[in-house]
């Protein structure tokens, strides 16, 4: 490494966020990346640990210490193509990946782990404002034609890999606007939307066609697509919420998250959405801890609700985790979001038992406090409640993708009801159809998804092809 002794001499230097009173009044990021001088410093604490746990505990296997070390160095340039090299996307990791190379930072073991994904985050920013991200277009043309179904990270990743060899791409998408839940479940103040914009961009010159309002099998049927390509990829995600069938959940005010985080990012757009749902001047209540939940605070908070409460089923995990028996492990261990900062109350072991309504509408909910012993979920009795509610957001992740989609192709379904193909072909039980990210994996994280269209390429172009250039 560069300066064998950095992580001896500098402390972890997190990225500074704009004040909160500033930033809820607007859906713009908020996140500053470091300076060149900062960058150097957090570079310089990389150690020479000898095995870089940190690269297995990438989905993508980025080569981090590479690329810290050329950031100690100042090599920008080259440090972008380390990083490119196993990250179609880095933007949007850098800003949305919960970042599990940090936790196995050998660093971690008994200090703070390296800030790898601010360094990530420097770089691709440092790259874009400096033109070094250009198409790659490839030399020759193979002929071959491949259709990828949904454009979220996993197609998307998918797309690029395969053009850059020389096949025709098309990228067919049901909504109005690429980029699936990048760009309508993920909320403009964690990513901005330029940035899949701009992919599109030198997508388009590397050879990849867009085709928007294309939802297959509704009004684009299956059978057309198998005729017009020679392979086919559903990359189409897991879209299925998780219901909560508790009395009153037909009330008016009991929603889905994404029916109320998808207007807001169309409206940040520019659309006009007739009959938006809003926070303004109400008592929200999010049910679910995660990314999605969090999402509902931040946006809540942007809308000006009277008061939120975010309910987790699952007891509050600890304030730290006991490294020496977790580590290099992904930890269980409180975290609190940007969002969670601009103003939230947060309760854990907590079920909903009824939704409460006059005329239809919600007015409050009905809880109680649980306890698990053996597995199982217990009421504790004498702790049930009724909390004021005007708006409820069912944030409880996804159980599994859009069952139409793969039926329309005669996709084999796993027991979780996802589509049924390993990580070695990514093909399913329907000839030249192949499927990957969340739509195979189930619900689970935007770096995950870049892996799994990685691969699916590679191996759709050794389908295609009998062999294949592309990396895994």
């Amino acid at each position: 490494m560069g300066k064998a002794t950095g992580f001896l001499e500098y402390e972890r230097l997190a990225e500074a966020n704009l004040p909160v009173q500033n930033r809820v009044k607007n859906y713009k990021e908020f996140v500053l990346h470091l300076s060149d001088d900062q960058s150097k410093q957090q570079g310089a604490r990389c150690m020479d640990c000898g095995i870089p746990f940190c690269m297995s505990g990438c989905p993508v296997n980025n080569i981090i210490p590479d690329w810290n070390d050329l950031v100690y160095k100042q090599d920008w340039r080259a440090a972008i193509d380390v990083l490119h090299s196993t990250n179609n996307f880095p933007e949007f990791t850098g800003r949305i990946c919960p970042a599990p190379c940090e936790a196995a930072c050998t660093l971690n073991i008994n200090d703070d782990a390296v800030g790898i994904k601010s360094i990530e985050h420097a770089i691709i920013d440092k790259a874009w404002e400096n033109d070094w991200v250009t198409p790659q277009i490839p030399s020759h043309k193979t002929g071959k034609k491949v259709a990828v179904v949904g454009s979220g990270p996993a197609g998307l990743a998918t797309a690029q890999q395969l053009a850059r060899v020389g096949h025709t791409v098309v990228v067919l998408e049901k909504n109005d606007r690429i980029g699936g839940l990048l760009r309508y479940g993920i909320p403009d103040f964690k990513m901005e939307k330029t940035h899949i914009d701009r992919r599109m961009t030198q997508m388009t010159a590397e050879g990849v066609e867009f085709r928007v309002n294309q939802h297959v099998g509704q009004n684009v049927g299956a059978d057309a697509v198998l005729a017009e390509f020679d392979a086919v990829v559903l990359a189409g995600g897991a879209e299925h919420p998780r219901d909560l069938p508790v009395p009153g959940r037909e009330l008016e005010g009991v929603m889905f998250a994404m029916d109320f985080l998808t207007p807001q990012n169309k409206v940040v757009a520019g659309d006009i959405v007739p009959n938006q749902v809003l926070a303004t001047n109400k008592n929200v209540v999010v049910i679910g801890g995660g990314d999605t939940g969090s999402d509902c605070v931040g946006t809540s908070n942007r809308h000006g609700a009277l008061a939120i409460t975010q309910f987790e089923l699952m007891p509050q995990p600890p304030a730290k985790e006991n490294k020496e028996l977790v580590w290099p492990n992904w930890p269980l261990k409180m975290r609190t979001s940007s969002s969670h900062e601009e103003g939230a109350s947060r309760d854990w072991s907590i079920t909903t038992k009824e939704f409460i309504g006059e005329n239809g509408k919600l007015v409050a909910l009905k809880g109680t406090k649980v306890e698990w012993k053996d597995g199982k979920m217990l009421e504790v009795p004498g702790t049930e409640f009724v909390i004021k509610a005007d708006l409820v957001l069912l944030a409880m992740g996804f159980v599994s993708p859009v069952h139409k989609l793969l039926e329309a192709f005669g996709v084999e379904k796993d027991q979780r009801g996802n589509a049924k193909a390993n990580t070695e072909s990514y093909a399913t039980s329907s000839a030249k159809v192949f499927a990957a990210g969340d739509i195979r994996r189930g619900q689970s994280l935007v770096v995950w998804a870049i892996r799994e269209g990685r691969q699916a390429a590679r191996a759709v172009d050794e389908f295609l092809m009998g062999v294949s250039t592309l990396p895994r």
